[in-house]
Parts: structure tokens; sequence; C-alpha cells
């Protein structure tokens, strides 16, 4: 018998992002502009029998209403308390114990996580060399390749080409790809259309981004039904709260547009941050998500982290990301959060300055 804890369990730590209470927290990439006003009128109608009584199995309102926006079956959707939920469950219905989870690399920090939770091996890929070279991603003969698109933290999206190739390539192993579209809202693409047809491709999405939504943590996956099918199984029954699924059905119908504006005015205050940091030569990426990943301008994330969290701005702080080295990551919102964030940057960067000069 194993004793307890696994053994494997060492290398994992309880989740940490480092957030503080602050005046401004630009740090989560959740949506600045509030929730979807449909969901928050949903969750104040909400009687006896929403808390009272489980919810619905597989949150078959959840299901239809996704099934409806994307022209699909819901027999192609599968739910979960949020999409990294739907992960979760993807990972464990995809591997054996000591699989290979491959990924490109630097990427959502939970892959590496999930992989271990699970009994499986992380297997990270620079980045940079599996766009030019997907095979690396299959060296190490993985169960469950992962790729974030757009990427968190550096806002890059893989070329469809790319996704398509690396799908051929995994499809005679029966290796499956999860495609985590957490920011698919912002960058106006998806691959939710491909996933219904391809055998060994999943689509994952959230509705606490571009909805609103990150307290109810609910999200879900697209594919093929027998994909959809062992998901399912692994995920159990009775995920999602009522509540939650309820409130995620009417913003994902978004009847009256509001996430089209709020997306739109988000859009915009991206180029205009992305401009502003580009004057102060900190090499922003070009971003096809909600936030935007730039160059430590001290050389520590960590340190100037600190220092603009001290003038009461928070941002998420990243190690070692190639081509810019330490870097920062910031949330795009409303413009006067970003005219805040802007002034506390340029104030550290004066005391910068001032200690180079002298």
């Amino acid at each position: 018998m194993t004793p307890f804890p696994r053994s494997d369990y060492a290398e994992l730590d309880r989740y940490d992002p480092g957030r503080t209470s602050v005046d401004v927290d630009l740090s989560d990439n959740t949506n600045l502009w509030g929730p979807h006003p449909r969901a928050l009128a949903r969750i104040r109608a909400a009687d006896g029998d929403d808390l009272s009584r489980y919810p619905e199995l597989y949150a078959d309102k959840l299901r239809n209403a996704v099934a409806d926006r994307f022209g699909i079956r819901p027999e192609c959707v599968t739910t979960g308390a949020g999409s990294d939920d739907v992960l979760d469950s993807a990972f464990r219905a995809s591997s054996e114990q000591g699989a290979v989870v491959a990924y490109p690399a630097p990427t959502f920090s939970m892959a590496s996580e999930l992989a271990l939770m699970n009994g499986m091996r992380p297997r990270p890929i620079v980045w940079s060399h599996a766009l030019d070279t997907p095979e690396l991603l299959l060296e190490n003969q993985p169960s469950l390749v992962y790729v974030c698109r757009p990427n968190n933290p550096t806002g890059e999206a893989a070329p469809v080409k790319w996704i398509d190739k690396l799908v051929g390539l995994c499809e005679d192993s029966g290796t499956l790809v999860l495609i985590d579209e957490a920011y698919a809202d912002f960058a106006g693409a998806s691959l939710i259309s491909t996933a219904v047809e391809v055998p060994n491709l999943l689509v994952t999405r959230t509705t606490s981004k571009a909805y609103g939504l990150a307290g109810l943590r609910c999200g879900y996956g697209v594919a093929r039904p027998d994909v959809i099918l062992e998901v399912d199984k692994s995920r159990g029954p009775y995920k999602v709260a009522t509540l939650a699924a309820d409130a995620a059905a009417a913003a994902i119908q978004d009847a009256d547009g509001w996430m089209a504006r709020s997306i739109d005015e988000c859009l915009n205050n991206r180029h205009r941050l992305h401009e502003e940091l580009q004057k102060r030569e900190l090499d922003p990426l070009e971003s096809q998500a909600n936030f935007i990943l730039f160059r430590a301008p001290s050389g520590s994330a960590t340190d100037d982290a600190r220092a603009l969290r001290n003038q009461g701005v928070q941002l998420r702080p990243f190690k070692k990301i190639p081509s810019l080295g330490d870097s920062l990551r910031v949330t795009i919102g409303p413009w006067p959060l970003l005219e805040r964030f802007l002034y506390v940057l340029d104030s550290h960067l004066s005391a910068l300055n001032g200690m180079d000069s002298s």
C-alpha cells in the first residue's frame, strides 16, 4: 500500500497568485466592467428551490445555451465549475498514471499543476520552438497536448494552420489535443466548430473573463459526443450550482449585446495601452486577450510588482519570459483604471531613473 500522501504531491503547493487587497487590481484578467447584467438579474431572482434542491446533473440548461450560441448539438457540450474544472476532468479522462502532458511554455500555470494532481508528467516545450515545429510536442509520446489560445501570459494566439497540423499529427496516436480558449472572446476566433468534427480535439471556455462571472466558477467544453462522454464520466454529477448554471446560460445568450459592447471597449483600451507602453519603451507584446505582457522596467518583476502594489496598483509578475526576461502582466479595464496604472508606473519609472542617474 502507498502511504498518505502521494509521493508525487511533494512537487505541489497550494495555488497562490500572490494577490493582496489594493485600490486598483489589474492582476487577474477578469472583466473590470463588472458582471453580465442578465446573469446578475437571474441571481437577484433566486428563490428557495435554487438553494435547497440539487442542481441539474449535467447542467442541461447551460449545455443548451452553449449549443444554441454556437449552433451545435447539446451532446457536444460538457460543463464544469470553471473551465479549469473541465480541464481537470479532461486531463484525468485522457491518461493513465505516469502519462505525459505536453504543452508550449510559458503558459497557464495550472497546466503543469493539473498534470501533477492527476499523476501525470508535465513536459513543457519552449513556446517559440513548439510553434516552429509542433512535432516537438510529441517527442515524449504524450497522452494529452495542451495549448492555451490566446496564450496566457503572452497574449499570443497559435495560428489555425499550426493547430490543424498538430491535430493531424495527434490523430493517429489517439493523443487528445486540448485547446484552452479562456480568452478567445477577445480574439474574435474560435476552434469550436472544428472540435465537433475532429475525433481528438476538445475546446474549453470560461465565463470568468468576457462575461464577468469569475465569482460563479462556471465553464464548458466542446468536442464530439464520444469525447464529451468520457469527460463527463470523469467530471461526475452536480458539479455546477443551479444559480451559476442559469446565470451563465443567460449571459452566454447575450440577448442585448452587452458582452459585445464590453469587448469593443476592452479592445480599444488594449490598443491605447499598448501604445502608451511602447512610448515608455517597455516592449509590450502584441496581445489578442484582455491583458498585455510587458518587460519589467527594473529587470526584476517581483521588485517592480511590489513597488506598484505599494502605490495601490497590482499587476501579475512573471519570471524569465523568452525574448522579454522578467515581465509584468496588466489586465485591460476601463480607461480611468488604466490611467491610474500609468500614473503609478511613471512614478516608478522616475524613481528608477533617479537611481540610475545617482
